[in-house]
């Protein structure tokens, strides 16, 4: 079985920007003809809602319910290749909980992809406590993705460096936030897939626990009060799960050396770009896992988060 835990399907409402010109590219026809093109058995679609970039959170709510919905009938319509993805923001409140529950009580939608942060505000606020608590409750995994472009967005405006470099930072950036401010300890269960192959968390995670390790020697570095976590920051990474988008077949033994074959899960982000998938596909099996790790990669280990 292969599983894509990361293509992408906008709303109408987003696929009709001008900002598109009439060719968005994330659309459920777009999903099926790829999926059907590399040979896949499962497609999660998601609405990666970098649209709301420009929408407040106290108005985004109307807007991700109505993508929720889309998404469910989505499903509905191709209820044997495809399996969706909720959307919400962390901390927006008892409405943005109530709709969430209400996708995945209600719709069976599989999870819930949130933005590594929103207009400035990321996950590890503690806003977020009860998003969190949801999540456990409802043993979903929290897909975390970037927005369209979150911090340093006036140095990235170049050469497509807000796709390519930009927002796997945002990515990075939110997990160790979460990693440090002991997301872990309040919820040792809770299912984090990080999207890109955590943005880098692989190549860093041994700076994060020297600058945890040194204590008072690294005190030139800067606090590191209030303590909030009791483990190396390794030892959590090693809780998340990575979805392999990164089309770099290196990065992605780097990432299994890190946190384990088993916590890897094969993602294409096709859509968005269409031309893409196959290599996305061919870097995993050309990253030399065994047979039996290979199978759980693209698809044994989604299956168990996703409850197929």
């Amino acid at each position: 079985m292969i599983i894509d835990f990361h293509t992408h399907v906008h709303p109408p409402r987003e696929a009709a920007r001008p900002f598109w010109q009439g060719r968005c590219p994330a659309t459920i026809e777009n999903v099926l003809m790829v999926h059907e093109r590399v040979g896949l058995d499962i497609s999660v679609i998601s609405s990666a809602a970098q649209y709301l970039k420009d929408i407040p959170r106290e108005e985004a709510l109307p807007h991700l319910e109505e993508s929720n919905r889309f998404m469910a009938s989505l499903r509905d319509k191709h209820k044997d290749r495809i399996l969706a993805l909720a959307t919400s923001i962390p901390g927006g409140g008892d409405g943005y909980l109530r709709e969430l529950e209400r996708a995945v009580k209600q719709d069976d939608l599989r999870g819930v992809l949130i933005s590594s942060s929103h207009r400035g505000a990321y996950p590890d606020d503690d806003d977020s406590l009860d998003f969190f608590q949801l999540c456990c409750e409802l043993d979903i995994p929290v897909f975390i993705h970037p927005p369209a472009v979150g911090f340093g967005e006036e140095r990235v405006n170049i050469y497509r460096l807000a796709s390519s470099v930009g927002r796997p930072f945002d990515n990075c950036l939110a997990l160790s936030r979460l990693i440090v401010r002991g997301i872990y300890e309040r919820f040792p269960n809770l299912k984090i897939v990080a999207s890109h192959l955590g943005g880098g968390m692989s190549e860093i995670i041994g700076r994060m626990d020297y600058a945890w390790e040194m204590g008072d020697e690294a005190f030139f570095l800067g606090s590191y009060e209030p303590m909030m976590i009791k483990k190396k920051p390794s030892d959590y990474l090693r809780m998340m799960w990575m979805d392999t988008t990164s089309y770099h077949t290196p990065a992605i033994k780097c990432a299994a050396e890190t946190i384990g074959a088993d916590r890897l899960v094969f993602g294409s982000d096709s859509p968005m770009l269409l031309s893409i998938k196959e290599k996305a596909l061919e870097c995993v099996r050309a990253a030399g896992f065994s047979k039996e790790q290979e199978a759980m990669v693209l698809g044994g280990t989604a299956a168990a988060l996703l409850k197929v």
